[in-house]
């Protein structure tokens, strides 16, 4: 029996991958008994920032991690491809469908039970739990982080995440945006795509693909994203109120890192007034068709459910107060009028320091039976999140049958993540995205960088395949 503390991403792809390979597991859940900060709702894998699981094509390094996990099973990709919509070349998702199908999947399985309670420390095989995932995300408790740090013997780590807001699509002033995705690129499938997940997900499926066809009606033929033109009289006006709206309080703000991916566009903005023009409000492959010209800075509005009635402003992360962020946002062309459905806020993300404390398998090094996964274990990302869990259910059922834990090889997105998070410089260790820059370069490298990435992703889709054959050909 596995025991897994945390329903998000990484511990559901851990009680997945461990339940599809034969092992029983127990999920550990403290939501709703206690809640957190951020979490809306009491469902498993329930997304608090963006909807965007990022680039979805192999050329991009978190576009390969995504195949290597759907050929390795992945129930997070299965749901993100069934509840995906529209979002240009990168997979987002309806974040409440989701997790629906997320939840409705883990607690159909046989193999998995759902126990809603908090864990306030970390169990010890004399407590009969062996093995054990901790996969308690970026908002552990307040006692199990504490419990935690003293058994890894070192402070966590710590950084100030913060979230974008969410708008009704109905009060946003269509009269005055544009639809259209960067360069032109759409990599959406629309209902030809759900109607994919309906022959795996069933009746859920279904109510998918009626989903993805209304929001393939809201997406039309132009783009997928909604676009504010400003020109630079409306964007020098809207950075001098950004700059001079207050801020909501952050205990030891002064002190406070902010993931250099996700800082908040006011943080952004203080380093110089061109830098959101460089940034989320850049311009570039954008042509309103009303002016036939580049604005000067854009704000995209990404769909954020399937219906399309909610969007998020794309890369507009703040810890501005409420008030002030209603007043700075209406802003914004288009948006005067905004109801927001969620305004963006900042929580503040913990993690180990994953060089000192862990195996490229995902295990610990002081404890073979103890695993760390997800945000906690020093990934950055809803995909690597559920990529660590992925292999971490593996090994655990590896290890719950008597079989070795093994790390995928380094050549792979999914190996070379385990690679960095295990053996990364401990002094200085962020979170890290995956990235090539973290993957072992190619023996000879094409001068065309294009090339270079898709012989990249030929090589680790390839070393996957021997890989997955290898392991399967272990636990005959």
């Amino acid at each position: 029996m596995i025991h897994i503390i945390g329903g998000g991403l990484a511990g559901c792809e851990a009680a997945w991958q461990a339940a599809e390979l034969g092992v029983d597991v127990v999920i550990h859940e403290m939501r709703p008994v206690r809640p957190t900060a951020v979490h809306q709702t009491d469902g498993l894998a329930e997304l608090v920032c963006s909807n965007s699981f990022r680039a979805d094509k192999t050329d991009n390094a978190v576009g390969l991690i995504k195949e290597e996990m759907r050929r390795l099973g992945s129930l997070v990709m299965r749901a993100a491809d069934a509840t995906r919509v529209p979002a240009g070349a990168a997979l987002a998702v309806d974040r409440h469908a989701f997790s629906r199908e997320v939840t409705a999947a883990v607690t159909a399985h046989p193999r998995i039970r759902l126990s809603r309670e908090e864990v306030t420390a970390v169990p010890t095989p004399a407590s009969g739990w062996s093995p054990v995932i901790i996969a308690t995300g970026p908002l552990t408790s307040d006692a199990l982080s504490a419990d935690i740090q003293r058994m890894v013997g070192e402070e966590h780590l710590a950084f100030y995440d913060a979230i974008s807001p969410i708008v009704l699509a109905e009060s946003i002033d269509m009269s005055k945006v544009f639809r259209a995705s960067r360069w032109d690129r759409s990599v959406w499938q629309g209902a030809q795509g759900a109607q994919g997940a309906q022959g795996a997900q069933g009746a859920q499926g279904a109510q998918g693909a009626q989903g993805a066809q209304g929001a393939q009606g809201v997406q039309g033929a132009e783009g997928d994203y909604l676009n504010c033109p400003m020109t630079r009289d409306e964007y020098d006006a809207f950075y001098a109120a950004l700059t001079s709206a207050e801020s909501a309080t952050v205990h030891d703000f002064d002190k406070a890192k902010f993931f250099e991916g996700c800082l908040p566009i006011e943080v952004m903005a203080h380093r110089g007034e061109g830098t959101l023009r460089f940034g989320p409000m850049k311009p570039v492959g954008l042509t309103d068709p009303r002016t036939g010209r580049t604005p000067y800075a854009v704000v995209q509005l990404r769909q954020d459910t399937l219906a399309g009635d909610h969007f998020s402003l794309v890369g507009f992360q703040t810890q501005i107060k409420w008030g002030d962020q209603a007043r700075v946002l209406r802003m914004i062309p288009g948006l005067e009028q905004a109801e927001f459905v969620r305004f963006g806020m900042v929580h503040r993300n913990t993690y180990i320091c994953g060089p000192k404390v862990l195996l490229p398998t995902w295990q610990t090094r002081a404890r073979a039976d103890l695993f760390f996964a997800g945000q906690v274990s020093g990934v950055e990302g809803y995909v690597e999140s559920a990529a660590s869990g992925l292999v971490a259910g593996r090994n655990a059922a590896a290890l719950a049958k008597g079989e070795a834990p093994q790390a995928p090889p380094r050549t792979t997105a999914i190996g070379a993540l385990a690679h960095y998070v295990s053996h990364a410089d401990p002094k200085n260790y962020q979170p890290t995205n995956i990235t090539h820059g973290i993957m072992p370069p190619l023996d000879n490298p094409p001068r065309d960088k294009m090339k270079k990435k898709l012989l990249i992703a030929e090589r680790a889709l390839a070393d996957l395949d021997r890989w997955m054959g290898t392991a399967v050909e272990a636990t005959l």
